[in-house]
């Protein structure tokens, strides 16, 4: 699968040029792939942030992995799909999908409204120690600054 959002691809750049303004959110965990992460007590809540459901544009698809699906960082536990590519999201840390967003599914293009509200799954027995590695607001902000926004 065409890697869309990958962080420095060509196709990326084209595209975050014309992104005039996105939002990046305090408080929150972010990964390279442009998923984000809010820790709730014991579970791990997932979406795309405003820049990746900019970059992508009318989102029209969302598959996900079902619930008690064992995952590992780096995984794709699904597919988000607009009029302009497909793109995997992946797994931020290791751990067992608790829930999914079935109402997500069913109207996918609210991710497009607000995408920090649009979880779409959530991460239950993680591993703690991976919380680590991923990136805070500022850390990201620099991420797609590098990327020509």
């Amino acid at each position: 699968m065409m890697n869309y959002l990958g962080h420095g691809l060509g196709v990326i750049r084209s595209i975050a040029m014309s992104v005039k303004s996105y939002r990046v959110l305090e408080g929150l965990f972010y990964t390279p792939n442009h998923e984000w992460i809010k820790k709730e007590d014991d579970i791990l809540v997932v979406g795309i942030t405003d820049y990746a459901q900019n970059a992508l544009g009318d989102i029209v698809f969302l598959e996900v992995k079902e619930a008690s699906h064992q995952i590992q960082k780096g995984d794709s536990v699904g597919v988000i799909e607009s009029v302009k590519a497909a793109e995997d999201i992946h797994a931020p840390i290791d751990g067992i999908i608790a829930s999914v967003n079935s109402k997500l599914m069913d109207e996918p293009e609210k991710i497009n409204i607000d995408s920090y509200l649009s979880w779409i799954l959530k991460i239950k027995s993680f591993d703690r120690s991976g919380l680590d590695d991923l990136m805070d607001m500022e850390s990201y902000k620099h991420l797609v600054a590098s990327l020509g926004v």
